[in-house]
């Protein structure tokens, strides 16, 4: 039976394992270019089957937080090239997670201080950016009110979308995912109880719900293969001010068709049951798992992507039975830079500090320890041997 360790055919990129690094925004980049540490930080998690990066917003505009490496400048290109270049030395696969967050910003993040902008003009209640206070310190804040794009400009923000394609092949990335999840612009177009628009990409039909992510698809896949491209969904997420609304499965369901007949690499999809934001910890969600089962079969020329809240057990289960072909980890990536290592030798897990998880410097970034040195250590430790003197 297939198991997460299996060799997988992702559109003729060959991966070792189906063991996915999903996303993690860990806000270490200053100046938001991608450096060395980043560098060491991606490069010691490169056994993983295939790993996506952090989120990388495409303009000034689609940035919401502070100190995330962009790819948008020639300075970010060539930061980000540092990165691919080490990783493939090291044997890894890497796809850019390509990042607009729409009205999730503030103004001390755009330039000139200008509105975030998005598919609506309504503010996203409890969401917050990364930006500047009064005081010009970096801090949680309020989301701004946006200011809702033209129809001319949200053809613009498509266009950003093929260019930042066509520089993230230029730092050497393997391909790209679109982070059409988590309540950012992509979303703000396809809920219903978002987007209030009166144009094309209103939500007055389905079609036009789902016309700015499948345009953006297409853009992409213009410029750089659609095999080179993968995209990340939240099907009943409610972060960011996500209501649910009728139709969700349907909604899904035909733009899993439609991705299908784009012949897209993969879909991505993240299970946020059970996700807690801020206080609130959302219900788990029969429903998602049923509609897992049917979007299977509707996007049936890439592959199925799952992450959220998995273990070596429940993955190897979803593998073996043919529901999805590959498995994504967040948070043990964090603190197990070998997980691909210790789930195949049955080494136990070191739990990640969550007070590390954003900002900061190489504490909680690039001071993990591979388990062989921690045994290491630990070895020297019981000789009464300086583990520093030593090595």
């Amino acid at each position: 039976m297939t198991n997460i360790f299996g060799f997988y055919d992702l559109a003729g990129l060959e991966l070792p394992n189906r063991i996915v690094m999903a996303p993690l925004t860990r806000s270490r980049a200053a100046n938001d270019i991608a450096d060395e540490m980043t560098a060491l930080y991606y490069t010691q998690r490169a056994t993983a089957g295939l790993m996506i990066s952090e989120g990388t917003p495409i303009s000034r505009e689609g940035q919401g937080y502070l100190f995330n490496p962009g790819i948008f400048s020639p300075e970010q290109i060539t930061g980000w090239r540092k990165v691919t270049s080490s990783v493939h030395g090291a044997g890894g696969r890497i796809f850019a997670q390509l990042w607009h967050v729409g009205r999730v910003s503030h103004e001390s993040i755009q330039l000139n201080g200008a509105q975030p902008v998005s598919a609506t003009s309504k503010v996203a209640k409890d969401a917050f950016a990364f930006g500047y206070n009064e005081n010009g310190e970096a801090a949680f804040l309020p989301a701004s009110k946006p200011r809702q794009l033209t129809t001319d400009e949200v053809v613009r923000v498509i266009h950003d979308f093929g260019t930042a394609a066509e520089n993230v092949m230029a730092a050497g990335f393997d391909g790209v995912e679109l982070h059409a999840a988590s309540g950012y612009i992509f979303e703000q177009f396809l809920n219903p109880r978002v987007n209030d628009r009166s144009d094309r990409y209103s939500a007055n039909t389905l079609e036009n719900r789902l016309r700015f992510t499948l345009e953006v698809v297409e853009r992409v896949s213009a410029k750089i293969g659609s095999h080179r491209v993968g995209i990340r969904l939240t099907p009943y997420g409610q972060i960011f001010d996500m209501p649910l609304y009728p139709h969700i499965e349907q909604t899904y369901l035909q733009l899993g068709r439609e991705l299908a007949k784009r012949n897209i690499a993969y879909i991505h999809l993240m299970d946020q049951s059970n996700f807690r934001h801020g206080s609130i910890t959302l219900p788990k969600s029969a429903q998602f798992r049923a509609l897992l089962q049917k979007l299977r079969a509707a996007f049936d020329t890439g592959a199925l992507i799952l992450a959220g809240g998995q273990t070596l057990e429940s993955a190897n289960q979803l593998i073996g039975a043919g529901t999805v072909d590959l498995v994504a980890f967040g948070q043990l990536f964090i603190s197990n830079p070998d997980l691909v290592a210790r789930f195949e030798h049955g080494w136990p897990l070191t739990q990640p500090d969550r007070g590390t998880y954003y900002g900061g410097g190489a504490q909680g970034y690039i001071d993990y320890p591979a388990y062989a040195e921690q045994q290491s250590v630990s070895a020297c430790r019981r000789k009464g041997v300086s583990a520093k003197t030593k090595w």
